[in-house]
């Protein structure tokens, strides 16, 4: 990894930039083949497929025997582990839940909150080189919490029409209502707009390729909303003087395999420890099955080096990364200063790989330097809150006088007056 030591503050922002992906020339594509989608529905949602996935299907829906195939196919360890992570991303998912109190702002005057479940949502599955089974449990999970009543799920098949099994095993899990085999931007376009065997959701949910990206952003323009803005997975790394290099290459590559625009950086003010991780990633590359995606995805990766802890924590708040690490002695201290990042792992035994399976809190976390302004996927994600207010004639009593003045400094007289009749009213 190339290491970069003792840059000045105003080359910072040169340093954190993450690998830039230009989607205007993919935009024309995405529009066309969401408007064919749009037009045409599952027919033009099968053509695709045959393009694109390079099979043809004469069903979208997976069907109650591809459900009980795939049971067949997943073996009962990898079931037991898919259960353990579903059952703590439950518990942590249930303790965010709402409870909404009626609040009196003047007498008379009764507010208060409730949280409302999106009664339909689409969730997208990435298929591909690594089929993200985890993501299933971290999206359907919530949901099922929050009460949605219609999850639908949208996975690319393989050639031979079908879902990998740990996708279809953890959708059984988690509570998914329907299943479809399509991937891509034609199945963005299928849950935004719906076709005739694909519902129309109100909110999409999950990671995917550019393509994927292009089109989630496509859609929440006007059609359906959208989790977050995405791009390349990334983790940031800060690191002391007391961090275990092996663990911290080990991170830093677990990062890396995602994809090869993926980004990995490390923070520290120990140039000790830079080098000596720095060894220690290109030992343990040389070990991965997947050595050639993480090798391209380190090009874009690098450990910083700067002069004191107030550098690292500084810098590392200007990153806002999708995963932050504390590989730090005084890690608990340090995490009181983190204000931008998706998710935080406290300490040397606290890895990525927990979160991204069977710690309990969500991998759907934002990239990209989003941090600064979003949150990661939660409970909330699959809920709206709707406000209420009830007033008595003593309420009106109370705030009226303010929201005729209010309205007709506004120069809104029809809001003034929706307010003087009912004062009127109550005098008589």
């Amino acid at each position: 990894m190339q290491i970069i030591r003792y840059p000045d503050k105003k080359e910072w922002g040169s340093y954190l930039q993450r690998p830039h992906r230009d989607a205007s020339e993919l935009r024309d594509t995405v529009r066309g083949v969401l408007s064919d989608v749009r037009s045409r529905g599952d027919e033009a949602v099968k053509e695709y497929e045959l393009k694109f996935d390079k099979v043809s299907l004469q069903s979208l829906q997976v069907s109650q025997t591809e459900m009980q195939e795939a049971e067949a196919l997943v073996s009962e360890k990898l079931k037991a582990a898919i259960q353990l992570a579903h059952d703590n991303i439950e518990r942590f998912h249930r303790a965010q839940q709402f409870h909404g109190e009626k609040i009196q702002t003047q007498p008379g005057v009764l507010c208060w909150q409730k949280s409302v479940a999106i009664e339909r949502v689409g969730l997208y599955i990435p298929g591909g080189t690594a089929p993200l089974f985890s993501t299933v449990l971290m999206l359907a999970t919530p949901a099922k919490i929050a009460g949605c009543k219609d999850i639908i799920l949208c996975s690319p098949p393989n050639r031979e029409g079908k879902l990998h099994p740990a996708i279809l095993v953890s959708a059984r899990i988690a509570g998914v209502d329907r299943i479809y085999k399509i991937g891509g931007v034609q199945a963005i376009g299928a849950m935004a707009y719906g076709t005739e065997s694909v519902p129309k959701v109100s909110k999409i949910f999950g990671p995917g390729n550019q393509f994927v990206t292009a089109a989630k952003q496509e859609v929440s323009l006007h059609d359906v909303a959208i989790d977050m803005p995405a791009g390349p997975s990334e983790v940031a790394v800060m690191a002391d003087d007391s961090a275990n290099a092996e663990f911290v290459a080990a991170d830093l590559l677990s990062q890396a395999e995602h994809g090869i625009d993926s980004q990995a950086v490390m923070f520290t003010d120990s140039e000790q420890l830079a080098e000596t991780v720095s060894h220690e990633v290109e030992r343990q590359l040389n070990l991965l099955p997947r050595k050639e995606i993480a090798a391209q995805s380190l090009q874009y990766s690098r450990i910083i080096v700067v002069n004191n802890l107030e550098e690292v924590i500084d810098i590392t708040n200007e990153y806002a990364p999708e995963h932050l690490i504390l590989a730090m002695r005084d890690y608990m201290k340090v995490a009181e200063r983190v204000v931008n990042a998706g998710s935080v792992f406290l300490g040397n035994y606290s890895c990525e790989s927990a979160g991204d399976y069977a710690s309990g809190t969500n991998h759907t976390l934002p990239t990209s330097g989003y941090a600064k302004a979003y949150s990661g996927v939660n409970l909330d994600s699959f809920c709206r809150k709707i406000t209420f207010q009830e007033l008595t004639a003593e309420g009106i009593r109370n705030i009226g006088p303010a929201v005729e003045l209010m309205a007709e400094a506004e120069h809104l007289d029809a809001h003034r007056q929706a307010m003087t009749v009912r004062l009127k009213a109550i005098e008589k």
